[in-house]
């Protein structure tokens, strides 16, 4: 750390005489370290070359070096008229096949995998990535009062996938069985209800999680946006139409007072996958610059 990086002696050594350079590297120990040694060198760099590109690839690794937390992504699968199910609660499937695969490329990409004890009561789900020779992210449930049952899948094979579960809770006589089980319990704040989300960020990334997809239900992805933890939202939308009063859409709790009190998105892309569409959109989120 703080060395002159691997790439920048491979760059002294092969005669490189021009270096073209998009993002600068956001790690204070080593930032601008390597552009002045190639200069030293008589090199000629360029810099900040599409730099807003470059810097969506590197999108992860910035959000981590800067803020020490998870990057995180709020994922949702919805039809046309908002809704993540039908008004009996069945949700299964919403999309198409292409769309649930690339939910399984996503769960791969990132590293660890987040959703509330609503959805684990609801659907009981693996929160594994199916794909051949993957690997399968972190699983963590927010679980503010640890009403995880201990039938549930997320703890029967917690041996095998990382499980950790989020909750208010303290009683060590209740952890014991989720931790014979093999799931890992992190007491965290409770506040508004629910697990403090900002201080669970900094228990994560503590231990080098740098990034979440969020496969909440729309208490926690509310709880989320509010705690200004999300910097990215995906939203994969069918060509179907639900209907129903009290039928469930991506973000519920208490809502906005007003359009001007949203949650503003930006530089949205729209991806077709077989007859559904996945709109990504970057949350306007300024929460982290007063950290």
């Amino acid at each position: 750390m703080g060395s002159s990086p691997p790439c920048t002696d491979a760059i002294l050594a092969s005669g490189i005489q021009r270096v073209v350079v998009g993002s600068p590297d956001p790690n204070p120990l080593v930032a601008g370290k390597g552009i002045e040694i190639l200069r030293a060198h008589g090199i000629e760099v360029t810099e900040e070359v599409l730099r807003e590109e470059c810097d969506q690839l590197n999108e992860v690794f910035f959000h981590y070096i800067q803020t020490k937390r998870p990057f995180v992504v709020m994922k949702y699968a919805m039809t046309m008229d908002g809704k993540i199910a039908a008004c009996t609660g069945l949700s299964k499937w919403i999309t198409g096949e292409e769309a649930r695969s690339h939910v399984q490329r996503q769960r791969h990409r990132y590293t660890a995998i987040m959703a509330g004890v609503g959805t684990i009561l609801a659907d009981d789900p693996m929160l594994t990535c199916r794909l051949p020779d993957s690997k399968s992210p972190i699983r963590i449930v927010c679980d503010t009062r640890l009403r995880t049952p201990l039938a549930a899948q997320v703890v029967t094979d917690a041996r095998q996938v990382p499980t950790i579960l989020a909750t208010c809770c303290d009683a060590r006589d209740r952890h014991l069985a989720y931790e014979n089980a093999g799931c890992r319990i992190v007491v965290v704040d409770e506040k508004e209800g629910h697990v403090d989300l900002q201080q669970l960020m900094e228990r994560l990334g503590d231990e080098q999680i740098d990034s979440i997809l969020l496969e909440g239900g729309g208490t926690l992805n509310w709880a989320a946006l509010q705690s200004g933890i999300v910097q990215r939202v995906q939203a994969y939308i069918a060509p179907k139409l639900f209907g129903g009063e009290t039928a469930r859409t991506p973000v519920e709790g208490a809502g906005v007072p007003s359009p001007s009190d949203a949650f503003y998105l930006k530089n949205s892309t729209v991806t077709r996958l077989g007859e559904d569409f996945l709109i990504e959109s970057e949350v306007v989120n300024d929460v982290y610059r007063n950290h």
